[in-house]
């Protein structure tokens, strides 16, 4: 019998295919359509923006027609996302069998898998995307703004900061230990308690470098945009922050992600480069392992957190 935390994932991947498959459906009706993006149905012309499809449900919070570019996406990268979706969709229901024996089940062989599948992954996104526009038009990596991201990822952080204090002060993990579910995550248990320094080593170098860079290229480079010119920038939004939450395997973790994700999106959407959501990314996930270490080596009182 499955138990609580694969069913609550299964539901958070089955919900995030339904907000997708539902609104790309929406768009296909006539209700749904509008006028050609650009003249040729392709690349925008003077005059006509290059980062919205036809029909754009942008998100609230995010300025009209965004600036991440979405004009070069084709329908078969549709095939991409859906490669995406289940790897990560599989391989995360998958280990929660072993998982149920009480273990993280990283050690440094799983470390070492994972750190290649998360690159073979970006190679793959890569090689699709990157023979079409080339990676500075594709990720905007020529961001004149770039000097922000010192103001915009510790501002990030401290937003997360405060949004983990009012779920700990709202009894959100005491309902969560009430469940039965497992409320820390499988890489901050190796941070914690792994004996072995290959794997705490491993640990950080993937929590700080490959998750941000990876991450973001697959998330927020590729998953997303590609959702956005099928569904919409909501739905997208939406969806991928429910796909990035449920693929760390840790329910206690699915809201506090949720949230960091949607955060991203809006952060990439506002500058236009992938640089600033890759720093906020970082600088998050540094700050985490610098909490974890301290918990670790100098017995800091923390309550387990997500």
């Amino acid at each position: 019998m499955a138990n609580l935390t694969e069913l609550v994932l299964a539901g958070v991947f089955a919900a995030a295919l339904g907000i997708f498959a539902f609104s790309a459906l929406w768009r296909m009706l006539p209700i749904g359509k509008s006028q050609p993006h650009a003249s040729d149905g392709s690349v925008p012309t003077d005059g006509e923006s290059p980062c919205e499809p036809p029909g754009e449900i942008v998100l609230p919070w995010i300025a009209p027609r965004g600036k991440v570019p979405v004009w070069f996406y084709q329908p078969w990268d549709l095939a991409g996302v859906a490669a995406v979706f289940l790897i990560f969709s599989l391989s995360v229901l998958g280990a929660e069998h072993p998982a149920k024996g009480g273990g993280s089940g990283l050690d440094v062989g799983a470390l070492i898998v994972g750190i290649v599948v998360q690159v073979l992954l970006v190679g793959v996104v890569a090689v699709s995307v990157v023979k079409r526009v080339g990676w500075t038009t594709w990720l905007g990596l020529r961001w004149p703004g770039w000097p922000w991201v010192f103001l915009i990822a510790p501002a990030a952080v401290a937003f997360m900061t405060v949004v983990s204090a009012g779920l700990m002060l709202s009894g959100y993990m005491e309902l969560m230990k009430s469940l039965g579910v497992r409320t820390v995550q499988n890489t901050v248990e190796v941070l914690r308690k792994s004996p072995d320094p290959w794997a705490l080593g491993l640990m950080t170098v993937t929590a700080v470098i490959v998750a941000p860079l990876c991450e973001e290229i697959v998330f927020r480079g590729y998953f997303y945009p590609v959702l956005k010119r099928y569904a919409g920038a909501w739905p997208a939004a939406v969806g991928v922050s429910l796909v990035f939450a449920a693929a760390h395997g840790n329910s206690a973790a699915l809201l506090p992600l949720f949230i960091l994700s949607g955060l991203l999106v809006f952060v990439y959407e506002k500058t236009g480069s992938l640089w600033a959501p890759i720093a906020v990314h970082c600088c998050y996930n540094s700050t985490t392992t610098l909490i974890e270490f301290a918990v670790r080596y100098f017995h800091v009182p923390l309550d387990t957190a997500p």
